[in-house]
């Protein structure tokens, strides 16, 4: 028997918070009529068990889901980003929920510049130094919330009127503005005190991004080119991990590699930008996706090109090897195939082709440790050579 979706939902809800109830006596020929519960709703053949205020929170599927979901979660416990999150308790759910740690793909664009530059800096033969890797991946999991933050803060009337984003904590209710605000203060306290462990050089250069984080979400309301200033925020780190290790910048090193990193940024978020552009054509918002329309794939095939000179670029620099190289041709094989196969008309593809990059990041990153490792082999090859010689 298929059940009206208001009766589904009120045993959905009885099943979650009331484990030990029985189904059956819900029928209704067991169900009392028309009597008032304690907090005033009256329960009645095929009504639904909540008040209108309940009821105005989100659509009946939206709740469904919600309550399917968290009946999952008492039967089955996932290491998932999404499964932790949901596992967490419910008051701090919708604060975890606002730094994204339930999508975590954010916070690895973020973190692997970081990491391409710390393995870059590293000595010749040797691994880069895991204690600095720890250090930023805290710092790009603050950072990343607190840039989540801001955004949602300043987008929240937006986010009410885009499906994807309506479900936002702080779109939907959740956590008021002052709550944000206090969290927002205690997440960037914390990337703090990760700053102040860093040398003064980096401390200065660190905290000369934050003007980048503030202002990205307001680029989207007067320009088509937010994702450039995207850039700029998620991949200072590009330029900090290498000052973190040596203590100042070498530019011929961490320019190209930080302009690559720009261009990166300008491939992946523009294919992202493609799940909402018919909403943000409604409330107004700008981007990259919006200004390149039907000639998207042309302009990140561009964009692809300049990310790899700069890879390259950086490479001989930094007196990089084989392994770096062949790194950097399968991530050209990569976002090839990621622009070709793109389809920016369908939002799941583009959230596929999206999430994707991660794994390119991580590819070019053991490609640098591999590389770096390598130095020391071609050196002993060369020495060895003049002894014969």
């Amino acid at each position: 028997m298929i059940l009206p979706k208001s009766t589904r939902l009120s045993l959905l809800f009885l099943r979650r918070f009331h484990p030990g109830t029985c189904f059956s006596c819900l029928s209704i020929d067991h169900r009392p009529r028309n009597r008032e519960t304690e907090n005033g709703v009256f329960r009645t053949q095929g009504k639904s068990l909540f008040n209108s205020t309940f009821r105005t929170q989100g659509s009946w599927s939206h709740l469904l889901s919600k309550l399917d979901t968290g009946l999952g979660e008492r039967r089955s416990f996932s290491l998932s980003a999404a499964g932790i999150v949901n596992s967490a308790p419910v008051a701090v759910q919708p604060y975890l929920r606002l730094m994204r740690l339930d999508k975590p793909i954010g916070t690895w664009l973020l973190y692997l510049p970081c990491t391409w530059s710390i393995a870059l800096a590293a000595d010749p033969g040797c691994l880069p130094d895991l204690a600095m890797l720890m250090l930023f991946g805290t710092g790009a999991v603050l950072m990343r919330g607190a840039g989540c933050t801001i955004n949602d803060m300043w987008d929240k009337d937006f986010d009410k009127k885009v499906t994807r984003t309506a479900s936002r904590p702080i779109a939907s209710g959740e956590i008021s503005q002052l709550q944000a605000l206090s969290f927002l203060g205690v997440q960037l306290t914390s990337a703090l005190a990760v700053l102040l462990s860093l040398n003064y050089y980096s401390i200065a250069l660190g905290a000369a991004s934050l003007s980048l984080v503030v202002s990205y979400p307001l680029m989207k309301r007067i320009t088509y080119w937010p994702q450039i200033v995207l850039g700029f925020a998620f991949n200072w780190g590009a330029l900090l991990g290498w000052s973190a290790v040596k203590g100042s910048c070498d530019w011929s090193v961490c320019l190209p590699l930080y302009f690559s990193g720009v261009m990166w940024t300008l491939v992946y978020d523009t294919i992202y930008a493609h799940q909402d552009k018919a909403d943000d054509v409604l409330v107004g918002v700008k981007s990259t996706a919006l200004r390149f329309g039907e000639q998207t794939k042309l302009w990140l095939s561009g964009f692809t090109g300049a990310m790899l000179g700069g890879l390259v670029l950086t490479g001989v620099n930094a007196q990089q090897t084989l392994p770096y190289y062949a790194a950097v041709s399968m991530a050209a094989l990569h976002l090839s195939r990621q622009i070709y196969t793109l389809d920016i008309n369908k939002p799941e593809d583009c959230w596929k082709k999206f999430v994707s990059n991660r794994n390119l990041g991580l590819l070019l990153f053991l490609g640098i440790v591999i590389g770096n490792l390598w130095k020391t082999r071609n050196d002993i090859l060369l020495e060895n050579g003049r002894k014969e010689e």
